[in-house]
């Protein structure tokens, strides 16, 4: 199935003590990056979560945002360090004698002090915190992926419709050569009979002429190669899944072929038509920058 590099996927999960809020969006990306925003307390949790996320995911730059509430009545506590509070005073008194000032201090600017009060979390179970984190971000990754999958679909559908346009395109520039040919033909006739006030041809002097401007106006290869790589584009969106690299290289053939046909060009409506190519070409490669 074709994916998107583009997508978003929430969830939630929770239990009797705490809920997590999972997001995960993200945009195109050469490689997979991941941009995890979380409270610090989870850090340690950051390695099982990029795990679990590449299981979902190949390619793209995602941003993953990762919200916490504490359910339970307990939460953190007020601890006091008496033996910090008591070195704060012992320095002071010290201050105080050696400098002869008033030793001014109150419970009020002490409590104020670094230290003196901090804030204890209460230990938790790390297994039971990542089974529920876990949860939500299982249930987000696939709600994103289903997105990736859906948005993938519209872009195979568009991609396929370019390439049918683009073969109809070759067929354009195919069926004008033998025309381009006997068009030149009829013109060098023209311009002999001009020159030379004359009714007979020279057959094979044409015949030299003719392959000349064969040799350099020529497009067979082209077509062929530029079919085929039409071809080969349809069938890896129809058959294959996290495609979008080889989709790329086979884009850049196909604007290959297109160059050299708009450069052979030696008329006016086949030029037009390899601008046509050149132009539904690069619509093509722009999709195939959100396929994954």
């Amino acid at each position: 199935m074709i994916k998107s590099m583009t997508g978003f996927g929430r969830a939630e999960a929770a239990d009797a003590d705490r809920k997590f809020i999972v997001e995960i969006k993200s945009v195109n990306h050469r490689y997979l990056d991941f941009n995890i925003r979380m409270p610090k307390k989870f850090c340690f949790f950051e390695s099982a979560i990029r795990s679990t996320l590449k299981e979902y995911m190949l390619r793209g730059k995602v941003d993953v945002f990762i919200t916490y509430e504490d359910l339970t009545q307990s939460g953190a506590s007020l601890h006091y360090n008496r033996e910090i509070a008591a070195q704060y005073l012992e320095y002071l008194k010290q201050m105080s004698e050696e400098f002869q000032l008033e030793n001014d201090i109150r419970v009020s600017s002490l409590s104020r002090y670094p230290e003196v009060f901090t804030m204890e979390e209460p230990e938790t179970d790390e297994e039971e915190l990542w089974s529920v984190l876990e949860k939500a971000i299982r249930e987000a990754a696939l709600n994103f992926a289903k997105a990736r999958s859906l948005e993938g679909e519209s872009l195979k559908k568009d991609i396929l419709d370019k390439l049918s346009y683009l073969d109809s395109q070759v067929e354009l520039v195919v069926l004008r050569s033998p025309q381009i040919m006997q068009e030149y033909r009829q013109r060098l006739e023209n311009k002999m009979r001009e020159l030379f006030e004359d009714s007979q041809i020279d057959e094979n002097r044409i015949a030299a002429e003719m392959v000349i401007f064969s040799d350099k106006m020529c497009t067979d290869e082209e077509t062929v190669r530029l079919r085929s790589h039409i071809h080969s584009m349809q069938a890896a969106l129809h058959d294959g899944t996290n495609i979008g690299r080889k989709l790329d290289f086979i884009a850049q053939e196909m604007n290959r072929e297109a160059n050299t046909i708009l450069s052979k060009a030696n008329d006016l409506e086949t030029t037009n038509i390899a601008i046509e190519l050149k132009t539904e070409i690069e619509k093509i490669r722009e999709q195939i920058q959100n396929i994954e």
